[in-house]
């Protein structure tokens, strides 16, 4: 049986497709990521705008496309609407052109289920153990939070900080200046105040980043050191934080034109990046974590391991 997962994220939408074998696993067939930048120009204002919702429509309909030729019609695919759709003054409007356009029912889940689901991703991915850990997924709409392990979820939180929003607010002058990161650690620790009371309470001595902007570091990391990607089929790296910390410098240094030439880069990401490892630096540095584990599992994988 085939079953597919849209993620719909404010920066990136992703299509994956699994084979489901009787026993429960999955095998993967097919999984893409397209840069539809549903946030640019709106989502700081609350509000999806006309050419975002043109870009979305594009990547959709490639994405209906796909999904024909594995023979998946749209009422079989669970197509997930997070940030950028969650706080939309023009959800419905939005929600209906799509439904029109390719025939998928977008479910727009809370902030609070976003991180479960992301939750049961990184667990599937075997980053945790029996230790107490700090995940975090930084989306380019909102960021979750969530301490846990491989057994259970202690706290989770969804903050819409997430690095569009960032980087529309923040990043006035690329490369970033030490200005702009200073004046965003204070907005870090302004809003990430619930975050640090779970943080005093649970004590997380790792972090477990997923997806996005931990899948480029931890390309960076081996493009830098053994020059090829990291293995297509592993799903949890250790990205040593002596590592975080030479693509940290490398990246808050660089314009988008020197950035694009670092190894391991891609166009997807070589903006939003910047604000990202600002993030990981603050929460590395406030809380005093010193090891770093990423799950390339996140979103899509958590749906997956629930539907």
């Amino acid at each position: 049986m085939k079953q597919a997962v849209i993620d719909l994220g404010t920066n990136t939408f992703h299509l994956m497709i699994v084979g489901r074998q009787p026993d429960g696993t999955y095998q993967t067939l097919f999984r893409e990521s397209r840069p539809a930048k549903i946030g640019q120009a709106g989502i700081n204002q609350g509000f999806i705008a006309a050419d975002a919702i043109e870009r979305a429509l594009t990547v959709l309909t490639y994405f209906q496309d796909v999904l024909n030729t594995f023979d998946i019609p749209p009422e079989q695919v669970v197509a997930i609407g997070t940030s950028a759709i969650r706080v939309a003054g023009n959800q419905a409007d939005f929600i209906a052109k799509v439904k029109n356009a390719t025939g998928f029912d977008i479910q727009v889940i809370s902030g609070d289920q976003e991180a479960q689901y992301i939750y049961y991703g990184v667990r599937a991915s075997g980053a945790l153990g029996a230790e107490t850990a700090l995940i975090m997924d930084i989306g380019g709409g909102s960021v979750e939070f969530i301490i846990g392990n491989r057994d259970r979820v202690f706290w989770k939180q969804s903050f819409e900080i997430g690095g569009q929003r960032l980087r529309e607010r923040f990043m006035t002058t690329d490369p970033i200046s030490p200005t702009a990161v200073r004046r965003l650690h204070d907005y870090f620790q302004e809003q990430l105040l619930p975050l640090a009371n779970a943080v005093h309470q649970y004590s997380p001595g790792v972090l477990v980043g997923s997806s996005g902007t931990f899948d480029t570091l931890v390309d960076m990391q081996h493009m830098h050191e053994w020059g090829q990607w990291p293995e297509q089929g592993q799903s949890a790296f250790d990205l040593p934080l002596a590592e975080f910390y030479r693509s940290y410098e490398l990246l808050i240094t660089r314009n988008h034109a020197e950035r694009m030439q670092l190894l391991g880069m891609i166009e997807l990401r070589v903006d939003m990046i910047v604000v990202a490892v600002c993030l990981i630096d603050y929460v590395l540095k406030t809380f005093g974590i010193r090891s770093i584990q990423v799950s390339t599992y996140a979103l899509k994988e958590g749906v997956l391991a629930v539907h």
